[in-house]
């Protein structure tokens, strides 16, 4: 039995399960905060600092006290998002890549909602989001894509813009993040940017 968005909170749009919502979340988060350069020397695919001690922490403990944790996981779930989408304009057809960062404008929308939620609940995000704390806050390069790896294998082509996923976008959300977080796998130097292209 899993958990839905209520219908009277979104009317026109089908049900998802909560847990493939918390997922998807999670694999940005954990993507975008692995993705990082700056103190900790992670893996430098976007030019920001925020989950680190000496970087965005310190700045938004003062700014937010009671939401910084999520502030600064935010703040790097953004960073990724304009390298992704910086990659997706370089295509002739930007709107038919599905990526972790751009799942589409239905999907990404009820992951900000359900991200501002969960930032309401007065949760922390470890808490809020369990699967967290398997990655976050030690970096680790090898567990990582142990981390990665255990979504399972993609099969992907190198293209310009990053690594395209064989076939079409599976039906499911939990089924698409799996493959996109998969795809990530081996480790590059910049942002493979794993994606679908859309059928027309």
């Amino acid at each position: 039995m899993f958990e839905v968005e209520s219908p009277s909170a979104s009317p026109d749009l089908s049900p998802i399960p909560m847990s493939e919502l918390d997922a998807a979340l999670t694999a940005q988060l954990v993507v975008a905060w692995a993705g990082e350069g700056g103190e900790e020397k992670r893996l430098g695919w976007w030019r920001c600092d925020l989950v680190s001690e000496f970087g965005g922490q310190d700045l938004f403990q003062r700014l937010l006290p009671s939401t910084w944790t999520w502030a600064v996981l935010q703040g790097a779930r953004e960073a990724a998002r304009r390298t992704d989408a910086e990659l997706r304009r370089q295509d002739h057809d930007p709107d038919a890549i599905l990526s972790l960062f751009s799942l589409g404008f239905e999907l990404d929308e009820r992951l900000e909602e359900r991200l501002q939620d969960l930032k309401r609940s007065g949760r922390d995000p470890s808490s809020a989001l369990p699967g967290l704390s398997a990655i976050v806050p030690s970096w680790n390069r090898a567990h990582f894509f142990e981390w990665v790896q255990g979504h399972g294998d993609a099969d992907s082509s190198a293209t310009p813009i990053g690594r395209r996923l064989a076939g079409d976008p599976p039906s499911t959300l939990g089924r698409q993040v799996q493959h996109l977080v998969a795809a990530l796998a081996p480790a590059a130097d910049h942002y493979p940017m794993p994606h679908y292209r859309k059928k027309q």
